[in-house]
């Protein structure tokens, strides 16, 4: 950030172009400065990551937190947690092309069954997760 940029508060996000790519952007959110670019089958130079993986990242990285804070709740023997994703356009009959988002969880430690079934529960709880499966609303404006 320079010097002259007035601060954004932590809620806020804003993406702008940045001049140094065809497609790349500098994200920012809160005191928080990161890049995201296409990749380079897509047109850009794979400066950062995609629109979509930032998606990803936020299913990933909100799924993991979710369970270490009930796993500490709960005070189970969780030590490690580890969130694979992917993302494809599937073609549904009927339907036609539809995303599809795998989620893979890795659990370590020493749980009972239960506690991993009841784990995977708390996952689809995530509050990236119920986002991503409701129905979205954007309102979008162009300024003044």
């Amino acid at each position: 950030m320079q010097n002259n940029e007035t601060p954004i508060p932590p809620t806020s996000l804003i993406v702008s172009e940045n001049g140094q790519g065809r497609y790349q952007q500098t994200v920012r959110v809160g005191r928080h400065s990161l890049i995201a670019d296409e990749h380079v089958a897509a047109g850009g130079a794979d400066a950062g990551p995609a629109p979509s993986d930032f998606l990803l990242a936020a299913l990933g990285s909100c799924t993991s937190m979710t369970l270490r804070m009930y796993a500490e709740r709960k005070g189970l023997a969780l030590t490690r947690i580890s969130v694979a994703l992917t993302h494809e356009k599937i073609s549904i009959q009927g339907l036609g092309k539809v995303d599809r988002i795998e989620r893979t969880i890795t659990l370590e430690g020493d749980l009972q069954v239960e506690q991993r079934s009841r784990l995977l529960e708390i996952a689809n709880r995530c509050p990236m997760y119920r986002t991503l499966c409701s129905d979205i609303r954007i309102d979008s404006t162009l300024a003044g």
